[in-house]
């Protein structure tokens, strides 16, 4: 049995599927960060609300530049570079503090 010729993989779809998914993420980031800086002056502004809202806007505007340069370079060729492990550890740690203090601004 012969499995016969390999179709060729279609390039364009996995970076529009990436692109997308840093579109949905980035999303989420901002949504994470209103919400904390809501919280953080739901009861009036207060030092700490002020600094860990300040740090929430702070840690989203990081996130948002390294999504914002994945998406541009996902559009510019058909067939992109990989991540980074510089821009991915980046990216995560951005994304897990952000997370970390709107938790704290709940608690």
């Amino acid at each position: 049995m012969s499995a016969g010729p390999v179709p060729e993989r279609d390039p364009g779809l996995q970076p529009e599927r990436t692109r997308l998914a840093w579109r949905r993420t980035t999303l989420a980031s901002t949504v994470s960060a209103v919400l904390a800086l809501k919280a953080s002056l739901h009861d009036g502004p207060s030092a700490f609300g002020v600094v860990a809202g300040t740090l929430c806007c702070a840690l989203w505007l990081a996130f948002l530049l390294l999504a914002h340069r994945r998406i541009h370079a996902l559009a510019a060729t058909p067939s992109p570079a990989a991540l980074t492990a510089r821009h991915a550890t980046a990216a995560v740690a951005c994304a897990v503090a952000t997370a970390v203090c709107a938790v704290v601004l709940v608690v």
